[in-house]
C-alpha cells in the first residue's frame, strides 16, 4: 500500500546525519535544555521571522503555555474552530478558558473572520486561528478584527511550517504562535516536540518560566509553571531537518499540482489555492460526495486514505457541551466529504503516478 504518510522514509533519507546528531547528544552528556535546544530555538525563530522561540514538549502544551503567557486566564473566552485536531480545543480547556467554536470559510477551510466578529462578547480574550492542513488562515483580516476589539492572537501552526501570506511566514502575525514537531509534520522530530514563537520579550520570558516550573533560579518557582521541555535529542533531530523544510514544501506543492491536474474531470474538489497565500500542503485533503466508494476504489488499487478528522471537535463525546452553542453549517457539511490522500516529500515518481492515474480514472471507473 502507498501510505498517506511515512515518517520512516524521511528518517532513512537523512539517516547518516540524524544518527550522527543523536550520537553527539548521547556522548555529550547533556540531555535537557542544552546547546541543541538553544541553537534550534535561534534558528527556528529566524526561519519564522520573529525574535524569540521557546521549545516545549509538544504542540498541545505549546498552545496552552502560549495562551497563559500572553495573558489568557480561567473563565476567558477563546474563539477558535471545530475543524481542527482536538489538541487545539483541549489546550484551551486545560487552562480553564472557554472554547468558543465558530465556522470556517468554505474556500480555505480555515476560521472565518466574519464568524470571529460575530462571536465576540465582553468575555472574549483571545482568538486561536488554525492554519488547517497547511492552508494559511486570513490573518490580515483576523489581525484587523482583533486590533479593533483588543483581542490576543495565538496562531496554531501545527500543520503549517513554512506556509506564507505574501512574504510573511505564518506564526509571525499573532502575539504568539504554537508549533508541533510530531513525526509526520512538515518539520517532524523522532517523537513529540513543540515550540512557541513571539516577538515580545515579555511573552518570551513568561514562556521560559512556564515551561519549567516558573524557575528563574533553579528550584525556586517565581510563578506557577509546568514541566514541558523540548529535549536535547529531539532538538538535534530538528536542527538537521530544518534546512530541508522549504525544499520539502516545494516538493509537496509539486505533488499537489500533479494530483490537481488528475482531478480536473473527476468531480472531486482538491484543496483550493488562494492567491497571496502559500499552502504548505501538510495534508492533501479532497472533498468527495461518494466518499466511502472513493476510499474503497483507491484501497483496491493499493492507495491508503485517511480522515482528518472523522468528526469535528464539537461532535465528539468529550466536547458535546460545546455543540449547543456551535452553529457550524460549513464545518459539518465538510466533514461528510473530506478524504486525505498520500502526501509526503519522499513519495517517488512511480507512487505519484499510481495515485494520479487512479484519480484521473475515478469518474470513468465509477
Amino acid at each position: 500500500m502507498i501510505p498517506t504518510v511515512d515518517p520512516r522514509a524521511q528518517y532513512m533519507r537523512h539517516k547518516a546525519a540524524l544518527d550522527a546528531a543523536l550520537q553527539r547528544v548521547l556522548t555529550g552528556g547533556v540531555y535537557v535544555l542544552g546547546d541543541c535546544v538553544k541553537e534550534f530555538e535561534s534558528q527556528f525563530a529566524t526561519f519564522i521571522g520573529v525574535e524569540f522561540c521557546v521549545g516545549v514538549a509538544n504542540g498541545t502544551d505549546a498552545i496552552s503555555i502560549a495562551l497563559l503567557s500572553v495573558g489568557v486566564r480561567p473563565g476567558d473566552e477563546v474563539i477558535t474552530v471545530s475543524h481542527t485536531a482536538v489538541a487545539t480545543v483541549a489546550a484551551i480547556s486545560s487552562i480553564g478558558a472557554i472554547p468558543v467554536l465558530v465556522d470556517i470559510e468554505p474556500e480555505s477551510g480555515c476560521i472565518s473572520p466574519s464568524a470571529i466578529a460575530a462571536a465576540i462578547t465582553e468575555k472574549t480574550r483571545a482568538v486561536v486561528p488554525v492554519h488547517m492542513y497547511g492552508q494559511p488562515a486570513d490573518m490580515v483580516k483576523i489581525v484587523e478584527i482583533c486590533l479593533q476589539h483588543n483581542l490576543l492572537i495565538v496562531e496554531d501552526c501545527a500543520q503549517a511550517h513554512g506556509a506564507r501570506i505574501g512574504t510573511k511566514v505564518v506564526g509571525s502575525f499573532g502575539h504568539a504562535a504554537s508549533f508541533s514537531f510530531y513525526p509526520t509534520k512538515n518539520l517532524g522530530a523522532l517523537g513529540d516536540g513543540g515550540a512557541i514563537v513571539t516577538n515580545s520579550p515579555e511573552v518570551a520570558e513568561q514562556l521560559r518560566l512556564r515551561r519549567q516550573y516558573g524557575w528563574r533560579t533553579r528550584y525556586i518557582s517565581s510563578i506557577e509553571g509546568s514541566n514541558s521541555r523540548l529535549d536535547e535529542i529531539q532538538a538535534a533531530v530538528l536542527l538537521e531537518k530544518l534546512p530541508y523544510v522549504e525544499g520539502d514544501n516545494r516538493r509537496r506543492r509539486e505533488i499537489a499540482s500533479l494530483y490537481n491536474e488528475a482531478l480536473k474531470e473527476s468531480g472531486i474538489e482538491p484543496p483550493r489555492l488562494i492567491p497571496g497565500r502559500d499552502h504548505a500542503m501538510h495534508l492533501y485533503v479532497v472533498q468527495c460526495d461518494r466518499r466511502e466508494e472513493f476510499r474503497k476504489y483507491l484501497g483496491d488499487r493499493g492507495i491508503s486514505t485517511a480522515l482528518h478528522y472523522p468528526a469535528p471537535v464539537h461532535l465528539q463525546p468529550a466536547y458535546a457541551r460545546l455543540s449547543a452553542r456551535a452553529k457550524l453549517r460549513v464545518t459539518e457539511a465538510l466533514y461528510e466529504k473530506i478524504v486525505t490522500l498520500p502526501m509526503f516529500p519522499e513519495l517517488d515518481n512511480q507512487q505519484i503516478s499510481i495515485v494520479s492515474d487512479a484519480l484521473a480514472e475515478w469518474q470513468s471507473a465509477s
